[in-house]
């Protein structure tokens, strides 16, 4: 069988052509990656420089970090779940690769949206399954449809949903959800919830999948709500048929994550004050920037409900989202990512910001992004696309 060919995060070579002008003495704004400026809590630090010099630690799994998982799940979802139905992982794409091995086998047709997060068709084509991309645009909110799974035929094995999605930060109703499963459930299909921005939500906060489908597997990290992104810790939560099989494979792939990140996050769920602070600086950061979009000439855009993204179409600029956005860095510094990391079809026509930074860089990419945009009309080609 030939390995098959996945393609690039683009978003990772305008960071590095971004990293290369700071060295030579540029102002950089970054936002092409969801990476939330803050550290880790205060308290999870602190827990963890108290670790490192007391314990020496080793290959373990926290069963108080498992419990506290499922505790969140009781006060925040009201699901009861089991604390061995709860894996860490080494963040949350370690999760999906197990998540995906757990539930199919190679040749699987798994179901996903289009734009969605980059990892999702090309983690599923490694593992040799095929994505099946559905188009999701603005009449949809950029979000799956239960029409849409219906009309698959043949009906995939699988479906990864995404509320808050990346890159829209769109949120499925309660009632969207509900319908979703039942589609699914009727037509035999497994669901795999990505739902590492709950938590990030500017209105009605995101539901879980396991509210209404206990069968289904959820992905989640401490990288976007906990601010804790370099620590590398996730977990994945599987229905009880499918410990066993998950545990095994999750052994011999993986092995645990640091201990020293377990014990910090353990602390963290402790820091709620904290945490919902970062909260109003990313609502601040997204007020800001919906407030200039309409001065940069930018009017079409994915309903930002929840994670920190701005989903914008560009189209009466460009029809190469990668070279604009290698454009909007040379001239401004700041960095964002291309929509063709989302959407191989229609990406294109498509920039994603991220607002996760400080708010005092978000008013200055402002600051420098309204002019920039108010003249690229100026700089399109005669044949431009319009």
């Amino acid at each position: 069988m030939p390995v098959p060919p996945i393609d690039p995060f683009h978003a990772l070579s305008i960071s590095a052509l971004a990293h290369e002008l700071a060295a030579q003495g540029r102002s950089i704004i970054h936002m092409e990656f969801g990476q939330p400026s803050t550290g880790a809590p205060s308290a999870a630090i602190e827990r963890a420089q108290h670790v490192l010099a007391t314990d020496p630690m080793g290959y373990w799994e926290s069963q108080p970090l498992k419990e506290r998982i499922a505790l969140h799940y009781d006060e925040t979802y009201g699901v009861s779940l089991r604390p061995e139905q709860i894996i860490l992982t080494c963040g949350a794409s370690p999760a999906l690769v197990l998540a995906l091995m757990t539930s199919f086998v190679p040749g699987a047709h798994v179901a996903m949206a289009r734009p969605g997060y980059v990892a999702y068709r090309n983690v599923v084509r490694s593992l040799h399954m095929e994505p099946v991309e559905i188009p999701c645009g603005e009449k949809e909110r950029f979000q799956l449809t239960p029409g849409a799974i219906a009309a698959l035929e043949p009906a995939p094995a699988g479906l990864i949903l995404a509320s808050p999605a990346n890159p829209t930060g769109t949120i499925l109703s309660p009632d969207e959800i509900r319908r979703i499963v039942d589609v699914c459930r009727a037509h035999g299909i497994c669901i795999i919830s990505d739902e590492i921005y709950h938590g990030l939500s500017f209105g009605e906060r995101a539901h879980s999948i396991l509210e209404y489908d206990p069968d289904a597997l959820v992905v989640n990290s401490f990288s976007k709500y906990f601010s804790m992104a370099p620590w590398r810790l996730g977990w994945l939560v599987v229905p009880p048929a499918k410990v066993e099989a998950a545990r095994a494979r999750m052994g011999n792939l993986f092995l645990p994550p640091a201990a020293l990140s377990q014990h910090a996050a353990l602390a963290a769920f402790d820091c709620r004050d904290e945490l919902e602070g970062h909260m109003e600086t990313y609502r601040r950061n997204r007020d800001l920037l919906l407030r200039a979009l309409p001065e940069m000439g930018l009017r079409h855009i994915a309903p930002p409900d929840g994670a920190f993204y701005i989903y914008a179409d560009i189209r009466h600029l460009t029809d190469d989202s990668m070279a604009f956005c290698k454009r909007l860095l040379l001239d401004t510094g700041v960095t964002t990512a291309p929509g063709i990391d989302f959407d191989p079809i229609d990406g294109k026509y498509f920039i994603r910001f991220s607002f996760a930074v400080a708010t005092d860089q978000i008013e200055e990419a402002i600051r420098r992004m309204v002019p920039w945009f108010r003249h690229q009309k100026d700089r399109l080609p005669v044949n431009a696309v319009t």
